[in-house]
């Protein structure tokens, strides 16, 4: 879905010629995995993070485009919201000090590309959900003026045919109707991009599947949205409502929804590609020059582009990626259910614990994925979007338990295993996962540091949206000294 599209419109004929066009493809690929095309060696990590932009008072900068013209850096691209930004940090070997390098290679590019945003007046800020964005700052006037958002939000309104109604119960409610995606810009999130073999894939992906939930519990760092105190990772669910193309009548048949966990644990990769065609009809059907059958024939490795392009429009949150690098195919587990921040450091850790415990879990002689029914994991992500650091989340053996005793008990250990195996260097295994283990024993993450400070700002006099305006400078503030949130002063 990254690449830009032209400003075109959508014939009936265009829909059926790409649907047989990604049949082509998924038959190439297939053919692909049968006949052991794949890169396998090295298996590298990745990393994008997304980013909001807020003038000095705190409020949205819908200034993106200019904000890039000044950072001039390759890495850097444009986001759905003209408030938003992405970076997209070069793969990598996980081995021996590669995280404490990525670490440095992140906290460098912010720093220059923040130093250029101020020259517009603008700060970034790395948070799940921008605490101070309005409904009023979401609008169709905020999108980016790139022809593909607007083709993409053409094509799910004609979709669904109707708006769409956000609905969030938390501490607080949110009810209000939209008609444009743009809110889907309030969710600034961080992928962990992770190359595995066709062989490992199903292993890798259902354990990432598996840990969603504990991710999502122990990294929260969105509570705010709109005003309201809402779940402590509100960014999921507004995710999956705000893209929604199904009317209630579809809902109600059982059509899934475009951003979708899934709802069976996998055998390969190619039953995600073939779940994304029978399931899902195409929103960019566009089509490509390419015979995919005869660049194979060739000996050539094929793109196949329409292939990705409707996968890059089905937002799994854990979404399998081919792509082709230097002439060699892969296979990559994209990770998409972390918010941004609350700094370089607290990604980081995020990252280690990921990255680490996938691995162990993906080897383990008894699979995690076999204890366990796929209706738990899911309802693990959404116990850990709604209640964050405070959740109870089913795990085999121990049944419900509260998600920070289920970390330092159980899951710390194994990905400390894990990135043994990965070769990572011990000290920043144990630099990185500590942080884990303080947010656990504090129970403090961004969400809870959020609400707290919004809380006793409030107790002062400031009302709501004032409250959230100091929160967010205050925030800022703390994210620029990379001190990990747990250990964050009050204000």
């Amino acid at each position: 879905m990254g690449r830009d599209v032209p400003a075109i419109s959508v014939s009936q004929q265009d829909r059926l010629a790409y649907r047989e066009k990604v049949c082509c493809c998924l038959d190439v690929f297939a053919r692909m995995l049968r006949e052991s095309r794949f890169d396998t060696e090295p298996r590298q990590v990745g990393l994008e993070i997304e980013l909001h932009m807020v003038d000095e008072a705190g409020r949205p900068s819908m200034k993106n485009g200019e904000v890039l013209g000044e950072i001039a850096d390759p890495i850097w691209a444009s986001e759905l919201g003209q408030f938003n930004l992405e970076i997209n940090v070069p793969p990598q070997p996980l081995a021996g000090g590669a995280l404490t390098r990525l670490e440095r290679l992140v906290r460098a590019s912010l720093d220059h590309a923040g130093d250029r945003a101020r020259r517009t007046g603008s700060q970034l800020v790395l948070v799940g959900i921008l605490p101070t964005l309005r409904e009023s700052d979401v609008g169709e006037h905020a999108m980016s003026p790139n022809p593909r958002y607007r083709l993409l939000n053409e094509e799910i309104f004609a979709a669904r045919g109707e708006e769409m109604r956000i609905s969030i119960e938390g501490p607080e409610r949110l009810l209000t109707s939209i008609d444009t995606i743009t809110p889907e810009a309030a969710c600034t999130s961080v992928q962990f991009h992770l190359q595995v073999s066709p062989d490992t894939f199903a292993s890798y992906w259902n354990a990432a599947q598996a840990v969603a939930g504990v991710q999502v519990a122990v990294g929260a760092n969105s509570p705010f949205l709109f005003g309201r105190e809402l779940w402590r990772e509100t960014r999921l669910t507004l995710f999956e409502q705000a893209t929604d193309t199904r009317p209630d009548q579809l809902k109600q048949q059982g059509a899934r929804p475009r951003v979708w966990f899934g709802e069976r644990w996998i055998g390969s990769v190619f039953d995600l590609f073939e779940e994304n065609l029978r399931y899902f009809p195409a929103l960019l059907p566009l089509l490509e020059d390419e015979d995919p059958v005869a660049a194979l024939d060739r000996g050539q490795v094929p793109e196949l582009a329409e292939l990705t392009l409707h996968n890059g429009t089905i937002y799994r949150w854990n979404r399998p990626v081919y792509a082709v690098t230097d002439g060699l195919p892969h296979l990559r587990v994209e990770n998409r259910v972390l918010p941004a921040g609350p700094t370089v450091a607290d990604i980081m850790a995020n990252a280690a614990f990921y990255y680490g415990l996938v691995r162990a879990l993906a080897e383990a002689d008894r699979p995690v994925w076999q204890q366990m029914s796929f209706a738990a994991a899911a309802d693990n992500l959404a116990a850990g979007a709604r209640h964050g650091i405070d959740a109870r989340l089913y795990w085999p053996g121990l049944g419900q338990i509260p998600v920070t005793e289920l970390v330092l008990r159980r899951l710390l250990p194994l990905a400390f295993d894990g990135l043994e195996l990965w070769g990572v260097d011990g000290d920043d295994a144990k630099r990185l996962l500590g942080i884990i283990e303080q947010r656990c024993l504090s129970g403090r993450t961004g969400a809870t540091w959020q609400t707290e400070t919004a809380h006793a700002l409030s107790r002062r006099g400031a009302d709501r949206h004032e409250a959230l305006r100091l929160m967010t400078l205050g925030y800022i503030e703390r994210m620029r000294t990379n001190e990990p949130v747990h250990a964050w002063p009050p204000m």
